[in-house]
């Protein structure tokens, strides 16, 4: 399957990984309403990595599994983590002044989620949008 990595290390990297997910999107025929989902939570996700660590890195792949194919995106940075998981996934919750989508609403977008951080180690968030995820 197809796959590509790309480094964020300042705003002006948002808008090529914004077009190359939809670049991924559309290989594999996603519908404009996930691709707009997935778009919409990849940004999140990669100004959080901007603002809190100073950018990162990020997988984009195209994956299969039971007969499902969708985009599987994974941001990794070596910033200062997050201290409480559960707070963080909590509705309201910010440590910034936006008003983000957090990472509750960006969860809520896409079919799979998981974060994976330790205080002072970074942290690494993974995203799959189906093809036909609701």
């Amino acid at each position: 399957m197809s796959k590509d990595t790309m480094e964020i290390v300042r705003e002006q990297d948002v808008v090529p990984f914004r077009n190359r997910v939809r670049e991924f999107c559309t290989r594999i025929g996603m519908s404009l309403v996930n691709q707009t989902k997935l778009i919409t939570a990849a940004s999140e996700l990669v100004r959080n990595m901007l603002k809190y660590a100073n950018g990162g890195e990020v997988l984009l792949e195209i994956v299969s599994q039971n007969a499902k194919t969708g985009v599987r995106l994974t941001f990794t940075d070596q910033g200062p983590g997050i201290s409480d998981i559960a707070l963080a996934m909590r509705d309201g919750f910010s440590t910034g002044r936006s008003l983000g989508l957090g990472l509750p609403g960006t969860k809520r977008l896409v079919n799979e989620f998981d974060l994976k951080s330790q205080p002072g180690q970074g942290t690494t968030v993974t995203v799959i949008h189906w093809k036909h995820g609701r």
